[in-house]
């Protein structure tokens, strides 16, 4: 009883852990994306400006 009892906490440990790191990796990357498009956006932008002087 007690070992499986141990091993669910630790799944559980686990899983929160694994959970948390997900959630953060996902709003960092959501942050870059944004910034990403408007660096490409404006290196368009700035590319269509050059041949159309």
């Amino acid at each position: 009883m007690k070992k499986s009892l141990t091993f669910i906490i630790f799944l559980f440990m686990v899983f929160m852990a694994s959970g948390c790191e997900t959630w953060h990796g996902i709003q960092k990357d959501t942050a870059n994306g944004a910034e990403w498009s408007k660096d490409k956006i404006n290196d368009g932008a700035k590319y269509i400006e050059k041949k159309t002087e």
